[in-house]
């Protein structure tokens, strides 16, 4: 990150630092493909409406529903969210000489009126994705909330949640972000990002969206693979 320029003489200058990467892109989702899309989901959720609470959407990756980039109906879609993906990846400086995107698992999450998706995060993967199915942008069907690492502006640990504390609204204050969902909407993230899903307040409304878990390791031919960045599978032995 370059050096922020010198402030002028007597004034506070604040310069925001280690911002958090977070991806977003507006897809023309095709309404014929769409259709299909959603037919599929509703016979892969079958009679399942939670997961398994009641107030809990239904999600496929606890309903062994974990490899939907298989089925023929999303194909496309999941090609176009790679690419991005891949963009992302671009865009944070990586080297796509030496670094290879892995797939790991792909799933559906079914939101009925209500039902929440608990905080969260994915410790098994490294860049997480998301796009909707559904949404007008309002968020009444259940924001994406994101929640820092760690509040280091509020100073003293806790006060930037309020509850009677002596802080009030400012931009540094944040203690997490809303993202409404858009049908069409792309989200991209570091998997290690806390984050929930509000509960939807659609009376009619089934928040519908596709999760995607991405894995990066290095290049098969990379004969010195760097320390931090996992060697490809096809080099590791089963034990």
């Amino acid at each position: 990150m370059t050096g922020s320029p010198s402030p002028s003489i007597g004034a506070l200058a604040i310069q925001p630092l280690f911002p958090v990467a977070l991806g977003q892109v507006q897809l023309a989702l095709d309404p014929l493909e769409l259709a299909i899309q959603l037919q599929a989901l509703y016979g892969l959720r079958g009679t399942a409406l939670s997961n398994p609470d009641p107030d809990c959407a239904w999600t496929g990756d606890l309903n062994r529903v974990w490899q939907l980039h298989l089925h023929p109906a999303f194909a496309p879609l999941i090609d176009t969210v790679s690419g991005h993906a891949q963009a992302y990846l671009g865009q944070l400086g990586f080297d796509p000489s030496r670094v290879v995107l892995h797939l790991q698992r792909c799933w559906p999450v079914l939101c009925e009126p209500g039902q929440v998706v608990g905080r969260h995060h994915h410790p098994n993967a490294h860049l997480s994705a998301v796009v909707y199915l559904s949404g007008d942008g309002s968020g009444d069907c259940g924001c994406l909330r994101f929640w820092p690492d760690r509040q280091v502006n509020e100073l003293v640990p806790g006060l930037a949640v309020g509850h009677g504390g002596p802080l009030g609204s400012s931009d540094w204050l944040q203690p997490w972000m809303d993202v409404a969902p858009r049908a069409g909407l792309l989200l991209l993230f570091p998997a290690s990002l806390d984050h929930a899903v509000l509960a939807n307040e659609a009376a009619d409304v089934l928040r519908v969206s596709i999760s995607l878990d991405f894995v990066l390791t290095a290049r098969a031919d990379d004969p010195d693979p760097p320390e931090y960045l996992a060697p490809h599978p096809c080099q590791w032995q089963q034990r």
